[in-house]
């Protein structure tokens, strides 16, 4: 395997790795977060790999995680 296929195939691991973590955080914003940094991990692997489906899913992940969570980090209570 190539540097370049190594560093490929670390992204998507990574991004698999944040993405099962997400699952360990019961608050909403700790979870949206590492929702946010797999998703983005995975647009950068879309990219990478050059597959435009995994490029737009994660665009919308990243862009509905942030929208939740402004809307719930603005409506919690202080």
């Amino acid at each position: 395997m190539t540097m370049a296929g190594t560093l490929i195939e670390t992204v998507g691991w990574l991004a698999t790795a944040v993405f099962t973590m997400s699952f360990l955080f019961k608050d909403v914003i700790k979870l949206r977060a590492l929702q946010i940094g797999g998703a983005l991990l995975w647009l950068c692997y879309g990219l990478l790999i050059g597959s435009q489906p995994v490029v737009v899913a994660n665009v919308l992940v990243v862009v509905v995680a942030v929208w939740t969570t402004v809307r719930y980090a603005a409506a919690r209570p202080t």
